[in-house]
């Protein structure tokens, strides 16, 4: 999995007045480049501003979320204040609260090595979770290609109404992969309960194969007795030390009932996928009907949750694109994704929603109907700004003949520098396409031709959905020598442009901390 890990600093608060006298000069030291740090990042105009991300260090992958005792709670990888899950929680999917580290490994056992990515494992009393231990082994027992290191398959419980501290049982639960097979990997379960009985699903592959998901079975979720895979993939005939670019391994996969089918969602060769289909009962096998891309950027390794409206809620990390010298100068990589709530189109599609919770932060709201000449759209285009490099925009447009787009500028008057460009240039053979960046994303135009594009800003985060069925999260790190604000044009025939909203955005904390 793609697991970095960044150097942080950790407050040192009052345990300074009671250390040695001796040490306190370097503490002191410690003290200051902490405060120094949160002063960078609290100015940081690229570090989002409503998006959920720890105080500092980098985050990876989402782990488990759910929502319990009136809370959503939003675990994830992260390096601030020491390895493990990160834990935050919030009453209302927008402002959030950071809680202490819920899970770290414990030196000298099955997971010394690593706390990697896990799901909840409903069914059971107060609250549990399923998760991949790591333990160092021979080269013969490893799960992780020449690394020496085999994954393992883990349960931690608590009764905390605010799940503060996990205790992990004894020993895991599944202990290696199946017995006659040589996997590429063996991680990041999820589970289910139907009925009396629980089922776990293993993301994994086989080399020269493919990647797939185990299946097990268990009547009491600690003895579980492997099946056969859930679903497989096809190996892409490259090779690399790695098996996830080539497709033999499938990382994070996610499975759940949505509407009248079921949705299969994991990550590979660089991407996230998914399918939608069947699953039979009966022979315990997932049949793909449709399949798709779930976001064509920066977005990986999503996990979801079912919240008390019934709702399918989908969080993802949002990776970064710069270069790894860059982003430790920086002092922090990586964010939660929006939270996207899941559904299903009329033809068994995937469709794609930011949750409508955000929608609270919108402010100073412009509303631009048909307009006739590009004079009149550009001066009514000229009263949107971003100030704060966060704002949401949504418009539809006529995806016929005509080329035209929208794009994001950096600055004031003429000293304006391009930030994004979505533009759409007619019909192809293959369907109508837009261009966000570099980007291109398929459109499904409604009965009357028009197509609807929405985006969320947020520093250097830019979350794109386009007629609820294509999304793409993309990174821009384009910024000016001062803060400036973004602003807003539009290129092509300004009668293609049907309607437009854009609406600034309250940051959620006052420094871009979070909380």
């Amino acid at each position: 999995m793609q697991r970095r890990s960044f150097l942080s600093l950790s407050a040192l608060g009052t345990m300074h007045a009671a250390l040695p006298r001796l040490l306190r000069p370097a503490l002191q030291q410690a003290g200051d480049e902490a405060a120094a740090l949160r002063e960078k990042l609290r100015k940081d105009p690229l570090r989002p501003q409503y998006h959920l991300l720890p105080q500092a260090g980098f985050l990876g992958d989402p782990c488990a979320p759910r929502f319990y005792e009136g809370q959503y709670h939003a675990f994830f990888h992260g390096s601030f204040g020491g390895r493990g899950w990160q834990h935050a929680v919030s009453a209302d999917l927008v402002h959030w609260r950071h809680m202490p580290i819920a899970l770290t490994p414990t030196d000298g056992s099955y997971d010394a090595y690593g706390t990697f990515t896990g799901s909840v494992l409903p069914g059971g009393e107060g609250a549990s979770i399923v998760y991949t231990g790591v333990t160092k082994v021979g080269t013969a027992g490893e799960t992780i290609r020449n690394e020496g290191l085999r994954e393992q398959q883990c349960i931690a419980t608590t009764n905390d109404p605010d799940l503060r501290t996990f205790h992990k049982l004894a020993a895991p639960v599944i202990e290696h992969p199946p017995q006659g097979i040589k996997v590429t990997g063996f991680r990041d379960p999820f589970a289910w309960k139907d009925g009396g009985t629980w089922y776990m699903g293993v993301g994994s592959g086989i080399s020269g194969v493919g990647g797939m998901v185990l299946l097990y079975r268990s009547n009491d979720a600690r003895v579980w007795e492997y099946l056969h895979p859930l679903a497989q993939g096809v190996w892409n005939g490259q090779s690399s030390s790695n098996p996830v670019p080539s497709g033999e391994m499938w990382e994070c996969p996610d499975f759940f009932a949505l509407g009248d089918k079921f949705v299969l969602i994991y990550s590979t060769e660089g991407k996230t996928i998914w399918e939608t289909g069947s699953f039979d009962r009966q022979q315990l096998r997932f049949h793909s009907e449709q399949k798709g891309v779930l976001d064509h950027g920066a977005y990986y390794a999503p996990k979801s949750m079912q919240d008390p409206k019934g709702r399918r809620i989908l969080w993802a990390w949002v990776q970064e694109t710069r270069s790894r010298e860059e982003t430790l100068a920086a002092g922090w990589a990586g964010c939660m994704s929006l939270p996207r709530v899941l559904s299903l189109a009329a033809d068994g599609a995937l469709q794609i929603d930011i949750a409508e919770e955000l929608d609270s932060l919108r402010a100073h709201t412009v509303e631009i109907g048909k307009v006739k000449t590009s004079g009149e759209l550009t001066q009514a285009m000229q009263a949107i700004i971003f100030p704060e490099r966060a704002g949401h925009i949504h418009f539809s447009f006529e995806a016929a003949e005509k080329p035209c787009g929208l794009n994001l500028l950096l600055g004031e008057a003429k000293e304006l520098a391009p930030l994004l460009s979505v533009t759409y240039k007619g019909q192809s053979s293959g369907g109508p396409v837009l261009m966000a960046g570099d980007k291109s994303l398929p459109l499904t135009p409604d009965a009357h031709g028009r197509s609807e594009v929405a985006l969320w800003v947020d520093g250097s985060v830019i979350e794109l959905i386009a007629d609820r069925r294509s999304a793409v999260t993309i990174r821009s790190y384009v910024q000016a020598a001062l803060p400036q604000p973004i602003r807003v044009s539009w290129s092509g025939d300004p009668g293609t442009l049907m309607h437009l909203s854009a609406s600034s955005i309250q940051p959620i904390s006052a420094d871009r901390l979070t909380s």
